[in-house]
């Protein structure tokens, strides 16, 4: 299962299997946020079933993720959170969508929004941040977050 460990709370990564619950369970996670347009989030088989959120997001410059998809995603998560779980977010490789969520998801928790970009990155070598299309959604969440 390819992931990283970005804080306590928050894991990025791919697409998992449904073999890999209970390895996301195992670490504490509660939730399951899936950016992937086509790619319906399997089942959990596990008792009780991780809550998993799908928010039908393209990695695309010309369709950008909408904030409506950030905004609900981070609801989630912080309660999620703030009950003591953890979150995964994943997209297919775990490199924008993603990690576009992961960095919203910290700037909600309070991280500076440049500082959370640098965290995921360190964290997980393969994200992206900074692709002209990730990086606009986030500083977008992050200036609504602090109006």
């Amino acid at each position: 299962m390819d992931f990283s460990r970005i804080t306590d709370e928050l894991f990025i990564g791919g697409t998992p299997r449904r073999s890999d619950y209970q390895v996301l369970r195992d670490l504490g996670v509660r939730l399951v946020i899936n950016m992937r347009f086509d790619h319906r989030p399997a089942p959990d088989p596990g008792q009780p079933p991780l809550d998993v959120l799908w928010l039908r997001t393209f990695d695309s410059v010309f369709l950008p993720i909408p904030m409506q998809a950030l905004h609900q995603g981070v609801a989630a998560a912080l309660e999620t959170i703030r009950a003591g779980g953890r979150v995964y977010s994943h997209c297919m490789a775990g490199r924008h969508r993603s990690v576009a969520m992961g960095a919203a998801i910290l700037v909600a928790l309070g991280h500076d929004v440049h500082q959370a970009m640098e965290l995921i990155k360190a964290r997980r070598p393969v994200a992206d941040p900074y692709a002209c299309h990730i990086r606009s959604r986030i500083l977008r969440f992050a200036s609504q977050v602090q109006e």
